[in-house]
């Protein structure tokens, strides 16, 4: 994973690389790129932190299960060294409970 400052307010983006000499079916560079941006997608609130972050795939990403790719990428989060939040749970009224 490659990390680079962002300029203040400009928010957290992600960017996923998958070469082809990797990964040379083009099925098999997009459920990788999936994989990745998956996990970030669920984490995306937890990390505080105004960055660029480009992660380059790796082959055995493609026997790793979703929660497998969001454990890593928190590993690769934490390595780095950002900051993260506790998840917040959605508040409810209570207007959804079905009777």
């Amino acid at each position: 994973m490659w990390v680079r400052k962002s300029a203040p307010g400009a928010g957290l983006r992600l960017g996923v690389v998958a070469s082809k000499r990797t990964f040379r079916r083009a099925v098999d560079r997009n459920r990788a790129k999936r994989l990745l941006r998956e996990a970030f997608r669920l984490n995306r609130g937890r990390i505080s932190a105004d960055a660029d972050l480009v992660i380059i795939a790796r082959r055995q990403i493609l026997k790793a299960k979703c929660a497998d790719a969001e454990r890593e990428f928190m590993w690769l989060i934490k390595k780095a060294g950002f900051a993260l939040s506790v998840p917040s749970e959605p508040e409810t009224d209570g207007s959804d409970r079905r009777e």
